[in-house]
């Protein structure tokens, strides 16, 4: 059913693709959109390695949610900033997929301290996490993708 890498010599282990999941901020959550186009948003997200999923958060309405009520699926691609080497024009980046399906989480105490998980990806301030979510939690939509099939590959452009 899910593809594998075409070039195995450019495959990354499952530890590096969980690595590169940890350690990115942000990605691109592609979904089935209106009349079957995809749709593609950036979007921050949180690995949670007690479970193995992928947080995201949102409002509580608009294309994104509509889509995935409509169709589960989805697929979130993350890539490092890259590197060159001296003297060569080509970028060398790392790249992850993951292909799931989407729960939305349904217990309020447990998307607010999912919120406040991804928050500190970003920042260490507690008093402006706190502050955010007293003023904004409840507008929160949080939901995760549970993995089905990933894959990583090592890319030099050329």
């Amino acid at each position: 059913m899910f593809r594998e890498v075409a070039r195995a010599r450019q495959a990354m282990t499952r530890e590096e693709c969980l690595d590169l999941l940890k350690h990115t901020k942000r990605g691109v959550l592609s979904v089935t959109g209106d009349d079957g186009w995809p749709y593609g948003m950036p979007l921050n997200h949180f690995y949670d390695e007690t479970d193995g999923r992928i947080y995201f958060h949102c409002g509580k309405a608009g294309h994104r949610l509509d889509a995935l009520r409509a169709d589960p699926r989805a697929s979130f691609c993350v890539l490092d900033e890259g590197a060159k080497v001296e003297d060569d024009w080509a970028l060398r980046f790392r790249s992850v997929i993951v292909f799931g399906h989407v729960e939305f989480v349904e217990d309020q105490e447990k998307a607010l301290d999912i919120c406040a998980r991804l928050s500190r990806v970003f920042t260490q301030d507690e008093e402006y996490i706190r502050n955010e979510i007293e003023h904004f939690g409840q507008a929160v939509l949080v939901f995760a993708l549970v993995p089905e099939h990933m894959t990583g590959k090592r890319v030099k452009e050329s």
